[in-house]
């Protein structure tokens, strides 16, 4: 009997858990509106623990994403200003397209406010927006596609250090297609950032982000956006904190960082009861 009660309560708490996180966030996200006066979507990746059988997901930027983002987008009105809380490490490049042209089109002023990174495809829609707030250690990085496992930049420079007689036609054909994307890449961010910088300078910082001047995973700082004179503020407000800390990541056995829970900045008191 009492195992049987025991099993049921184990099997149900990861869905009562999931049913409180999800309307922690609402709540935090409702919070954030009110002080915004804007509509809040969030576009957050983390890798969760999820169901009771504790499988953690990885995820990034999809085709359900885009839907759901259009959704919202299409449920605001034109006077509305979109604050789009941003923390992915990219995804499918069709899918960040689709965002970023439609937070482009949005008329009212749409925000991007990063935490910590936004990456690849997250950095494509950041670009998107009329103004981009991040946290001063939060980095976006480079747009330039990749093609399988290897940059389209790089492979576009391989094949040309060989006379076209001694490459593969597989390897000829993946270059021509590694072209393709990086042409198609540049014309697209161009159009995002040429109303704002001027189609002389869209072009320009179009080139420098999507044509392999760094690596893919190149950590772009908050300086280096605000010298390519992108609409960039330092500083979140403590909503954009307490949302995120509803995404945790997966609990470890072991946990590799830990610290008191505490600010030390006397908003709460330096000591905490209990340590000294």
């Amino acid at each position: 009997m009492w195992f049987w009660v025991v099993f049921f309560i184990w099997t149900l708490l990861p869905v009562w858990r999931q049913y409180w996180v999800h309307t922690q966030r609402l709540r935090a996200i409702r919070r954030l509106e009110q002080r915004r006066g804007s509509r809040v979507i969030t576009l957050i990746h983390r890798q969760e623990t999820i169901s009771f059988l504790g499988i953690p997901l990885r995820n990034y930027i999809s085709v359900e994403d885009s839907e759901q983002v259009l959704r919202a987008i299409r449920l605001t009105p034109d006077t509305m200003p979109i604050d789009l809380v941003l923390h992915t490490p990219g995804g499918l490049v069709l899918a960040a397209e689709q965002i970023a042209m439609a937070l482009h089109r949005h008329p009212a002023k749409v925000t991007v406010l990063v935490p910590h990174y936004a990456m690849s495809g997250g950095t494509m829609i950041a670009l998107a927006a009329d103004e981009i707030m991040l946290d001063e250690h939060a980095v976006l990085g480079p747009v330039d596609p990749q093609l399988g496992q290897y940059p389209a930049a790089s492979i576009v420079a391989a094949v040309e250090q060989k006379p076209p007689e001694q490459v593969k036609d597989d390897t000829l054909i993946l270059a021509d297609v590694a072209r393709k994307a990086l042409h198609q890449m540049k014309s697209f961010v161009t159009e995002l950032l040429e109303e704002r910088l001027g189609p002389d300078k869209a072009r320009e910082l179009a080139h420098i982000l999507t044509s392999g001047v760094w690596t893919h995973d190149y950590p772009i700082t908050i300086d280096q956006l605000a010298a390519f004179d992108l609409p960039i503020r330092s500083g979140l407000p403590p909503e954009v904190y307490e949302l995120m800390e509803l995404y945790p990541q997966p609990a470890q056995r072991r946990p590799t960082v830990q610290y008191v829970p505490t600010p030390y900045d006397g908003r709460r008191g330096d000591r905490v009861r209990g340590l000294r």
